[in-house]
């Protein structure tokens, strides 16, 4: 019984740093992917080095392009899009 009363702090120290730590590292992450995986032709994006720019056109290898200038495009890859500042409508089918 002895024992149990030792592992029992421990145990306590790994619940808080689940909840206060590790948790909402993971659901952010989840985010990110799900903004990354959204992500279309229109859409003005910044990327973690910091460039502001349109996304022209989304590869399916992970790659995307972005115009950062007019008729200046870079590829980037889709998990260094840091955010998504304004997003398109979809195009309407008819």
């Amino acid at each position: 019984m002895q024992g149990l009363e030792s592992f029992i702090p421990l145990i306590l120290i790994f619940a808080i740093m689940w909840f206060f730590l590790i948790r909402p590292q993971q659901k952010k992450l989840k985010d990110h992917q799900k903004m990354v995986e959204a992500l279309r032709r229109g859409d003005q994006v910044v990327t973690q080095g910091g460039l502001i720019g349109k996304v022209t056109k989304v590869k399916d290898d992970g790659e995307i392009e972005v115009e950062i200038a007019t008729g200046v495009t870079v590829r980037v890859i889709r998990s260094t899009i840091a955010t998504v500042t304004s997003k398109t409508e979809p195009a309407k089918t008819s």
